[in-house]
């Protein structure tokens, strides 16, 4: 069976720091081409795969007929403008979070998706590791009884005024770089949206770098309070709690950055201080994404996130930035 082909549009450093050595690495893949103009930072992806074609425009590899799926890492705010044009070209696309910048905008990759007969989605990797399969399957199954609260916090620091992050015009923002996970991530596992909202930020430059957002949630059986809390000036966290009637679930250290910043790994507390603790230190859950991509556009079947569920995120936070209230 030939290889899925896979091609980047821009040298981005997410892209050759994880995703591109993680299709490189993937079983039923190839990273075929990269689309770039600068040279020297063609030479990074080189490094690893030699045989990679780069191309000087994001149109070339578009034209390129031998690329099957486009990996779209650029700036937030080309993120629909480049999905929309590898759709057209009739590629798959993979577009890393946020897909989009407000939830309507992404009605027309799901149109765009559908007319084409192509997959498209958001690169949402977690929902491919293992600790959060578990933590979900663990709510489902009522390991914890009854979902009564749930917080998650995500931080780093991140000072250079020059970074994408940090610039309004490119779509910065902790919310939108970060929020998507501590978002999206209980909205997985838990299936629930929220039906009530409100936030405080602070903003540096017109971007906003602090935000904590409280709500109530309710879907998939449960109804249950939420806290939490992201931002680019602060030392380094991530953590989700999940906490029921009867027990509760955590993942920290560093459920985002699996085996990155920490271990991955995922605890299960209950009653007479029983912890049940699952580590997974050999899954990289982009090659892991890489891979069920590949399957899905082969064989078909479910996929565990969509443009539907991307737009979900999307208008949570949509929805937190309309009812914030900005501190100092």
């Amino acid at each position: 069976m030939k290889p899925v082909r896979w091609g980047i549009l821009g040298a981005a450093r997410f892209a050759r720091e994880h995703m591109a050595p993680a299709i490189h690495a993937a079983k039923g893949a190839e990273l075929y081409a990269l689309a770039t103009s600068d040279a020297e930072k063609a030479k990074g992806f080189s490094a690893f795969c030699p045989g990679l074609k780069v191309h000087a425009s994001y149109e070339a590899l578009l034209d390129d007929p031998l690329v099957d799926v486009v990996y779209v890492p650029l700036p937030n705010h080309l993120h629909v403008e480049w999905s929309l044009k590898a759709l057209k070209a009739g590629k798959h696309v993979l577009t890393e979070k946020p897909v989009a910048l407000h939830a309507p905008e992404v009605n027309a990759l799901i149109e765009a998706r559908d007319q084409s007969g192509r997959f498209a989605t958001e690169a949402f990797m977690i929902t491919h590791h293992p600790q959060w399969q578990t933590a979900r399957r663990w709510v489902e199954a009522g390991e914890i009884g009854r979902l009564v609260h749930v917080d998650a916090a995500f931080s780093f620091s991140l000072v250079d005024p020059g970074n994408i992050r940090n610039r309004p015009e490119t779509g910065g923002g902790s919310l939108y770089d970060i929020g998507v996970y501590t978002f999206g991530s209980v909205r997985w596992v838990t299936g629930a949206e929220p039906v009530d909202l409100t936030a405080r930020i602070r903003r540096e430059n017109g971007v906003e770098v602090f935000a904590q957002v409280a709500g109530v949630m309710e879907g998939r059986g449960h109804r249950f309070t939420y806290g939490s809390m992201t931002s680019m000036r602060m030392y380094n966290r991530q953590v989700v709690t999940f906490q029921g009637e009867k027990g509760m679930i955590r993942l920290e250290g560093g459920p985002f950055n699996a085996n990155v910043n920490d271990l991955a790994e995922v605890e299960l507390h209950r009653g007479g201080h029983a912890v049940l603790t699952e580590r997974f230190p050999r899954d990289n859950h982009y090659v892991l994404q890489v891979e069920a991509f590949g399957r899905h556009i082969r064989e078909g079947g479910d996929y565990p996130w969509t443009l539907e569920d991307a737009r979900g995120s999307l208008a949570m936070i949509d929805r937190a930035y309309a009812a914030a209230v900005e501190i100092g």
